[in-house]
């Protein structure tokens, strides 16, 4: 069973951030120093591995060498293989001291018990502050220093066999290790280009790597190593014990209790807050079959984006190529991707909806679809109107008016006055008018087209606007996945709160045409899909009437009119 901790690197740094370091990794390239201090005290021994390193084989074989330790020896370490240490890379090139070839300190077997005993925190200090005098910085941080210190200590060195760090950079001569042994352990992409090293047999290595990230993650936590769910075993049990399998809504219910594996900040993610507590958040979800519109959004939308991203660990892959090919996507830092991993036979998109919205760093949010795109401004004027309508201190839910077309390339309207023109003509409608009039009705958008100024609509049965709220608004209800009622139950619950409904008289967003998901098939073409919506549905009526007494039998009785 894993088990994580984690230990603030603020509160070590000041023991490393004395000494001068050229490395790309900055101080962090210094923190294993602090080891010995920053671990539990009753912790004896410790594998340290850089994050860039493939493992090829149990870790229970490397910590099992611990046992092949001498009384003297402390550390564990593959020699370099490369000629840093040497000295010979370039003229005049003069590395610190090292004992013959050095060792890299990509993978090290720390014995903690040890090293406490011999003073590793004044040795390694002392060893440091003489080399620096000549030396005048590190250029390997800490391998530097390691290095310094078993040149002058060797006794204390046990070395690994090449196999548990093969390196790969430009430089190394790693190619000795795996032409003379068939069982490599560890990959170590030990360059600031990483995978774009050149190597020659660098295509092989980067295949082994690519093979297990697109490895199906549910398989190895479960079938593998028997990870047990991040829920209480008991309790999810229990919970299932609660299901009738001849229930014929069985999946869907068993669905509610499906416990995600979820990867937040999947990409670098850059955000400052702004200084007027205005600012608001785009949040969507999607899955692979709508990253085409990930390029538009970014075009339109400047401020940060929340989006939450239904996907298998190989799509996962597909998606960090795409966003790292795309000009338009790697420029944009504010912009959060969060995975939520594919496991069960439904898209569980509420739950993936409040992944993006839990993960939303702005006072306000603008929920959204990732098929839509809005108007040119949008973002300055939602700022704009949040600070109007006093969004601060009152409950509002703010209707960004939405209209569609069947055209796969538009000319985008860049004002009101523009999309009112392309609505008499035939190229704009008002969102699903054809196929889903109520969705979008009570919007009233005879009365939006003359509008100037805010308006207050009333909430009608399956009323499914797109809103802007302030970030604390409930969440969406997770009972709901697949096709169907998954907004129009967030937006009665927001009504149940008492939110105000107002249309924005100069806002827009365009739906953009896409195949049919697979989800909306499904709903179609199967009876008993539609038939368990229409249970859900009257249970949620239900647990409405409990959370929020008489002021939801309104919802009770409208479901029975319809």
């Amino acid at each position: 069973i894993l088990t994580w901790n984690w230990f603030p690197s603020l509160s070590f740094q000041s023991e490393v951030s004395w000494i001068p370091n050229k490395h790309y990794s900055g101080i962090y390239g210094l923190m294993k120093l602090t080891l010995t201090k920053a671990l539990p005290s009753d912790l004896s021994k410790v594998i340290v591995l850089d994050t860039d390193i493939t493992f090829a084989t149990d870790i229970a074989e490397l910590w099992g060498i611990f046992r092949k330790f001498t009384d003297k020896q402390v550390i564990g370490l593959v020699e370099n293989q490369s000629d840093w240490y040497l000295g010979n890379l370039w003229k005049n090139h003069k590395p610190w001291p090292a004992l013959g070839r050095g060792f890299n300190t990509g993978v090290i077997l720390l014995y903690l018990e040890r090293l406490r005993r011999i003073g590793w925190e004044q040795m390694w200090r002392l060893t440091a502050e003489r080399e620096l005098m000549s030396m005048l910085s590190t250029s390997l941080a800490d391998q530097d220093i390691f290095n310094a210190f078993i040149k002058q200590n060797p006794v204390l060195v046990h070395q690994l066999p090449c196999f548990w760090n093969v390196q790969l950079s430009d430089h190394t001569r790693s190619e000795q290790c795996y032409t003379e042994v068939s069982d490599l352990k560890v990959i170590h992409w030990n360059s600031p280009k990483k995978l774009r090293v050149k190597n020659k047999h660098v295509e092989f290595f980067r295949n082994l790597y690519l093979t297990f990230l697109e490895y199906d993650g549910n398989l190895l936590r479960r079938e593998l190593f028997g990870c047990p769910s991040q829920a209480s075993p008991e309790t999810l049990q229990a919970a299932l014990e609660e299901l009738d399998e001849d229930d014929q809504c069985y999946d869907f219910r068993r669905e509610r209790l499906t416990v995600h594996r979820v990867h937040l900040y999947f990409l670098q993610y850059e955000y400052t807050p702004t200084e007027d507590d205005t600012d608001v958040t785009l949040v969507a979800q999607l899955s692979m079959d709508r990253l085409q519109m990930l390029e538009a959004i970014c075009k339109h939308w400047e401020g940060p984006i929340s989006l939450a991203l239904y996907m298998s660990d190989a799509e996962a892959q597909q998606f960090l190529r795409y966003a790292q090919a795309s000009e338009v996507l790697k420029n944009r830092k504010n912009v959060g991707y969060h995975i939520v991993y594919k496991e069960g036979q439904f898209y569980p998109v509420n739950l993936v909806r409040n992944v993006a919205l839990k993960n939303a760093n702005t006072p306000y949010v603008f929920l959204t679809d990732v098929d839509f795109l809005p108007m040119y401004g949008l973002y300055d004027y939602l700022r704009k109107t949040v600070v109007q309508l006093d969004m601060a201190h009152t409950k509002k839910a703010l209707v960004v008016p939405a209209f569609e077309t069947l055209r796969y390339r538009l000319s985008f309207p860049k004002s009101k006055a523009e999309l009112l023109s392309m609505l008499d003509m035939g190229t704009l409608y008002t969102f699903r008018y054809h196929v889903w009039p109520k969705g979008h009705a009570p919007t009233n958008y005879a009365k939006w087209r003359t509008a100037t100024t805010p308006y207050k609509v009333e909430w009608e049965p399956d009323f499914e606007p797109y809103v802007v709220v302030r970030r604390d608004c409930p969440e969406y209800d997770q009972r709901f996945v697949g096709f169907g009622w998954n907004k129009v139950s967030h937006i009665m619950e927001l009504d149940a709160q008492e939110y105000d409904l107002m249309v924005l008289p100069n806002a827009f967003m365009i739906h953009m045409p896409h195949a049919p998901s697979f989800d909306i098939s499904k709903f179609r073409s199967s009876s008993s899909y539609r038939n368990c919506l229409n249970t859900l549905k009257d249970e949620f009526h239900q647990d409405l009437s409990r959370k929020y007494g008489s002021a939801a039998l309104k919802y009770l009785t409208a479901q029975r009119n319809i």
